[in-house]
């Protein structure tokens, strides 16, 4: 049964599967409409070994939040902390430790050249995306309103998020350290690590929970639709 679901759901509905996801790089935010088994084929994994890793999070005590049983207001606020705060505070670091790497080693042929600007492309373009969520939808998502206008907006523009994370992989190397790197180059690739967590975090909560119109069959009492691709 996990096979023929999509990546994205699975994501929602069992506590820490993401780390399952970002363990075997199976893209579930941008790509969380691909099933479990289509994901599985086009990186040639192991298919056992990733099921094993799922069901044992499914008798895991503890679980964490069913947000599709929660309020709008009250994902809204918990992606307000943990996610706009939470950027505003990453990207400023991230690109100066990137600037500092690309300045000390330059001639390094494992040196992520092009990483500063482009964290400082990102960080703009996902100010504009949160400052719109802030000032416009999530304020008609708390009312009970659903906007298909903004939200089709936003959802092109987490597909536009998923292409920055593709290309900031390209270029730092999927933060593949090389040996002897510095302090600084190291906490820049925990870092955006962190970072790429969170913002995929982020999306999927948004794609699969939020955004997903109330009267669609099978998701809680959410004011909100929509799709990663």
């Amino acid at each position: 049964m996990l096979l023929t679901q999509p990546l994205g759901q699975l994501a929602t509905r069992i506590a820490g599967a993401t780390a399952v996801f970002h363990q075997f790089k199976l893209d579930f935010c941008c790509g969380g409409q691909q099933s479990l088994g289509e994901a599985i084929a086009k990186r040639g994994l192991n298919q056992q070994e990733v099921l094993q890793a799922l069901e044992n999070l499914q008798h895991q005590k503890d679980p964490a939040i069913n947000w599709h049983a929660e309020p709008a207001p009250k994902l809204i606020d918990y992606i307000l902390v943990n996610f706009h705060q939470k950027h505003r505070q990453q990207l400023p670091e991230l690109i100066r430790l990137a600037k500092r790497v690309e300045t000390v080693h330059g001639d390094s042929p494992d040196c992520p050249h092009g990483l500063a600007a482009h964290l400082h492309d990102m960080q703009q373009e996902l100010e504009s995306h949160m400052l719109k969520e802030e000032q416009i939808l999530f304020p008609m998502l708390r009312q009970g309103i659903y906007p298909y206008g903004p939200i089709s907006v936003m959802l092109e523009e987490h597909q536009e998020h998923g292409d920055a994370l593709k290309k900031l992989d390209e270029l730092s190397f999927e933060q593949q350290l090389p040996l002897g790197a510095c302090n600084t180059w190291t906490a820049l690739y925990l870092g955006l690590k962190e970072l790429k967590e969170d913002l995929m975090q982020h999306i999927l909560l948004e794609n699969e929970i939020l955004f997903v119109e109330p009267t669609k069959p099978g998701h809680g009492e959410q004011n909100c639709c929509g799709s990663c691709q």
